[in-house]
């Protein structure tokens, strides 16, 4: 059974939300067979997290910008089950080097086994997603390419921090389009050019979906922040705990107000438990909360002004809905 959208878009259009809801199932039934193997323990590990969930948020957004071409044509569906493969093996690598315990509510695959099945399960799911790749033309294995060295490079350069006179925001942002809006912006491109949509339109929508992508993210700075345990699904101050310096942190830190000087100091590394609830309530109060959320707001921006030079259709109701979604959930 296919899974839902990241979030319940209202899909006012009947014929679109069943194409959607007909597109995902078809997804993963193809997922779960492009992760299978003949070696059972390559299949466990594989499957180990399509079995455990997920939105199949970035399926649904290639299946909604094929729509302003063909969504039927036959390398769409392919064309999303290579982005999902491509996020689940990501996830893989993130969990060994974050040394996460948990994902999507179940052990991760390092934890469940080791690093080293969880590093090779995700590389074994990389190949899968170059297979399907290989027929759908050098063209998209070319962007494929791009968008995995983007990630990559955007993996590095959190790890290893802004370099020596360069502004630690211009360095973050840059991470998160990497990181996270490059992969978001190729499912779009790949839909409208699977789908056969006209070059302009492609670009529009690629360049949507990164802002987008960008935004999801810094909600999730402020969401760690401002949001209880119920509403995030993880136990605010999370970020502040492990030292990682989200975009109202950043703000902080460049501030030379008196009145930040506490917490400055509570902020200059991983936030000890002891001090984590007076370091959230200092956070919630500061200016850089809202500073912050207008830097996502300006990506929404950007999302919504590419998103109206499209074609009025259904698909860009939805995208726009998504656009409100994303600016509505960091309040």
């Amino acid at each position: 059974m296919a899974a839902p959208p990241v979030v319940d878009l209202p899909f006012i259009d009947e014929g679109l939300a069943a194409d959607i809801a007909s597109g995902l199932d078809a997804v993963e039934k193809l997922l779960r067979t492009s992760a299978d193997s003949e070696d059972a323990f390559v299949a466990e590990a594989s499957k180990h997290l399509i079995e455990a969930g997920g939105k199949r948020f970035r399926a649904m957004i290639v299946l909604l910008a094929s729509h302003f071409g063909d969504p039927s044509a036959p390398g769409v569906v392919p064309g999303a089950v290579v982005i999902e493969l491509t996020h689940l093996a990501t996830l893989y690598h993130d969990d060994v080097m974050d040394e996460a315990p948990v994902r999507r509510g179940t052990p991760s695959a390092n934890a469940r086994w080791d690093n080293t099945v969880a590093i090779l399960t995700g590389d074994y799911l990389f190949a899968q997603a170059s297979e399907i790749l290989a027929d759908l033309g050098p063209e998209l294995v070319r962007i494929q390419a791009r968008t995995f060295s983007r990630l990559v490079k955007g993996q590095i350069r959190e790890t290893i921090g802004p370099r020596p006179g360069v502004d630690a925001v211009t360095h973050y942002i840059e991470v998160l389009a990497d990181k996270t809006g490059s992969l978001i912006a190729t499912s779009g491109r790949f839909g409208a050019m699977l789908a056969g949509a006209p070059a302009e339109i492609v670009d529009r929508i690629t360049s949507a979906c990164e802002a987008i992508g960008v935004a999801w993210q810094l909600g999730d700075d402020l969401l760690d922040v401002a949001s209880s345990a119920g509403e995030s699904g993880k136990t605010p101050g999370t970020d502040l705990r492990e030292g990682i310096r989200t975009l109202p942190v950043l703000y902080v830190l460049e501030s030379t107000a008196p009145e930040d000087a506490r917490l400055r100091e509570l902020l200059a590394g991983p936030v000890a438990e002891d001090d984590i609830e007076e370091a959230v309530e200092l956070l919630r109060a500061n200016p850089a909360m809202e500073r912050a959320h207008a830097e996502l707001m300006s990506w929404v921006d950007r999302a919504r002004a590419d998103l109206m030079a499209l074609p009025d259709i259904p698909a860009r109701q939805a995208l726009l809905a998504l656009c409100d979604y994303v600016a509505d959930r960091s309040g």
